[in-house]
């Protein structure tokens, strides 16, 4: 049975019988045009309670409904079942008893034995309540009353925001939860409040809670986090703590402060704000201490510098085409970001962008500014990069079926203490792909590119072969290549394998690559990921001249619960003539090194990669890289070794040799308990930190912790060390306690 309760009294007393006629509507026009006894201040739909049960008494005595057996009552998002429910028609009032649960228009749900509730269906009475948040939380109180200015008194209460019971539905003691003497439960605004309160942890209580919130439709509210513990070398012991504020619904800012032993506290500021466009944020660091740089020297006699970090990011969508990104990072000081323990960066970028793409097209129109952090780099020969423009445009081809794609680029670079550099070009490639009756894919390639190149001060690049000859320079790049795959598919050991050979023909004029300023072209190398690359340069400022053949083999292999994927291969110049790739890139002769990757893996629980350059005359590993992770999200094992051998020229940068291995680990025991760990060696006596050249299997960095993570808590204990000291960034050990407690308005 059905019928509508209105909220106030009604005009027509319901019938009774085999079916419940729903009564008049209240403030209903009658037809007279006289309204009923109370204005209407909502809609009809919205001010009635209605409700569903098995039976239903209606007593004229007393103005009482009593409706039993399975009721089912809703007003507007609100609902509540109940074994019974008594409506008194003259107070609006609703008395509920028996299996009570209510849910309100957030989805948190309440349960009791015994509850009063008035016409808007919000909490006048309550004992022996479960409240349960839709964020996770769990809220118990003896009683509960409503209160002159509408709130709810709840005595006797306990907050959690862990399970109350396990996977077999058996009870468990929360790892964590919050008692006190008396919570306001504010309807209205949604908020609970704290009075009295003390944080109990694994039963011990702990920390009193002179003020705690929580808003019950999960969104944050402005109060105090949880406080951070670390003990450094550099600082001494150190205790932060923050204050979250919530301006609005779209910004809220985060003001943290950290207090030292050894040093002068240090302010943190971070402001977040949502707009119909995008979002930005904006992060500060600000303290006074000494500055003592990379090399060990004090600036300023040792006295208190302004020292501090700006961070700021953010993406606009100015429409579906057009976005704006940007990205600021400035520190005062080289060694602030360590020294603080805020990352181990050593090259802060800025950059500002705006983009058009669309299906055929892509524009970008931006600028780069970089901090170095490096202990052996002048902040002057650092580049500026402003404009950097960037076209290109897809075109289909209508007679043959291929594709063009034309380019156009340029940039500025400017140094303050180094060679400035501008460069526009533009390009237009053909790309055509045939596939055989027999299976080979072919895919022809033509390019043309013609460049402009100016420069000044090259003299003061110290790398020859990255100078170029000053003032203007100009060059035409031709380029035609010929791609073949052929993949062979068959079945092997119970699975599927893919045997693909690959070869590839290119071929273009010789180019006065020397004249042309290295900008952007430096770092090359051959590696199994650039093999058949069109030009095995990066960037665009070098171009791989003469003709060359390139081959190689890929198998893919998978088999129930295993795969693997492996490729080799090599190329061979066809020319004699001297190239200017240096000894040691893999490159430099007419027969290059050979390179290649193998991946093994088993399901998610196991995978080991190998890439590696044999030289081609030895067979000796020229790079040996092998990286393996074993295990599951919560216990695994990871290593990582590397070994580059090369041999370049000591005078060229960004390609020195180094041995390193790279370890971390975590094995969870007793459901919620872990430990971690994790290091850096060095294996050979050629790494170089800050000027010293590190001994033999001497570490970088070790990190060993303990930690307790379940639904509710998590707590970190974390060591670490340093072993090299650079400028007043100390080396040495450093522990940090983090604390969380989650489905909670802190941290």
């Amino acid at each position: 049975m059905a019928f509508a309760l209105p909220t106030g009294s009604l005009g027509q007393p319901i019938s009774t019988g085999a079916g419940i006629t729903p009564s008049p509507q209240l403030g209903a026009q009658s037809e007279s045009g006289e309204h009923g006894d109370t204005a209407p201040a909502k809609p009809a739909a919205d001010r009635n309670v209605d409700f569903e049960a098995d039976e239903v008494d209606y007593s004229d005595d007393d103005n009482l409904v009593t409706a039993k057996g399975n009721v089912f009552l809703r007003r507007g998002d609100r609902t509540m079942r109940a074994d019974s429910v008594v409506w008194n028609r003259d107070t609006g009032d609703i008395v509920a008893n028996g299996n009570i649960r209510a849910v309100d228009a957030d989805g948190n749900e309440m349960f009791t034995g015994s509850m009063k509730v008035d016409q808007d269906m919000t909490v006048g009475f309550t004992t022996n309540m479960l409240l349960l948040l839709r964020e996770g939380g769990r809220l118990a109180a003896d009683k509960g009353e409503k209160q002159a200015d509408g709130t709810v008194l709840l005595t006797r209460v306990s907050y959690t925001g862990c399970d109350v019971v396990n996977s077999k539905g058996c009870a468990t003691t929360p790892s964590w939860r919050i008692n006190a003497r008396r919570v306001i439960y504010d309807q209205k605004h949604k908020l609970v409040k704290f009075k009295a309160a003390r944080l109990v942890v694994f039963g011990v209580p702990l920390v009193p809670l002179p003020t705690a919130i929580i808003a019950t439709d999960g969104r944050a509210i402005t109060g105090p986090l949880i406080p951070d513990l670390r003990s450094t070398a550099s600082n001494g012991f150190e205790l932060s703590e923050a204050e979250y504020i919530r301006l609005a619904d779209d910004k809220d800012v985060t003001v943290k402060g950290y207090v030292f032993s050894k040093v002068d506290p240090m302010l943190q500021v971070n402001y977040r704000q949502l707009t119909d466009l995008g979002a930005f944020q904006l992060t500060g660091y600000v303290t006074r201490s000494p500055v003592v740089s990379a090399t060990g020297t004090t600036i300023g006699n040792g006295q208190d510098q302004l020292r501090g970090y700006i961070d700021a990011n953010g993406k606009f969508q100015l429409s579906p085409e057009w976005s704006v990104t940007f990205s600021g990072r400035l520190a005062s000081d080289r060694t602030f970001l360590q020294r603080y323990y805020i990352n181990n960066d050593d090259l802060l970028r800025s950059t500002i962008n705006v983009e058009h793409i669309d299906k055929n097209s892509y524009f970008s129109l931006s600028g780069w500014a970089f901090q170095t952090l490096r202990t052996d780099e002048l902040q002057g020969s650092v580049p500026i990069a402003l404009p950097v423009l960037d076209y290109r445009r897809r075109i289909a081809d209508p007679w043959l079926g291929g594709q063009f794609e034309i380019e156009a680029n340029t940039l500025a670079i400017t140094r303050t203490a180094g060679q400035d550099t501008q460069r526009a070009f533009t390009s237009a490639q053909y790309s055509l792909r045939r596939t055989t009756p027999w299976g080979q894919q072919f895919t022809f390639t033509g390019l043309a590119r013609a460049d402009a190149y100016h420069s000044s001060d090259n003299s003061l690049t110290a790398t020859s072969i990255y100078q170029g000859l000053p003032g203007w320079q100009t060059r035409g790049v031709v380029l035609g290549a010929v791609d073949m795959t052929w993949p062979l598919v068959g079945a092997a050991f119970g699975g599927t394998q893919v045997i693909t050979p690959h070869v590839q023909v290119v071929a273009a004029p010789s180019t006065p690559n020397l004249s042309i300023p290295n900008e952007d072209s430096r770092a090359i190398e051959l590696e199994d990921d650039n093999l058949f690359a069109l030009n095995r340069f990066p960037g665009y400022d070098r171009i791989e001249d003469g003709t060359r053949i390139t081959y190689g083999l890929e198998w893919k292999l998978d088999v129930p619960r295993w795969s693997i994927n492996a490729n080799i291969g090599q190329s061979y110049r066809m020319t004699s003539k001297p190239t200017l790739l240096p000894d040691g890139t893999g490159l430099s002769g007419r027969m290059s090194d050979i390179v290649g990757r193998t991946e093994i893996r088993y399901r998610d629980l196991f995978k080991i990669t190998h890439r590696y350059r044999l030289d081609k005359d030895t067979m000796g590993f020229r790079r040996n890289e092998i990286d393996a992770a074993v295990g599951s999200n919560k216990t695994y094992f990871e290593v990582g070794y590397v070994k580059l051998n090369r041999h370049f020229d000591p005078t060229i940068e960004d390609l020195q040799d180094s041995t390193e291995l790279r370890a971390a680990a975590r094995v969870a025991f007793a459901r919620y308990l872990s430990i971690f760990g994790s290091g850096i060696l060095d294996i050979d006596d050629k790494t170089v930190v800050n000027g010293q050249t590190l001994d033999k299997y001497q570490p970088l960095r070790t990190r060993l912790g303990f930690s307790y993570n379940s639904d509710c808590l998590e707590i970190d204990l974390t060591w670490r060390k340093d072993y090299v000291t650079i400028g007043d960034v100390a080396k040495g050990s450093s522990f940090e306690l983090h604390f969380s407690l989650k489905n909670i308005g802190f941290r």
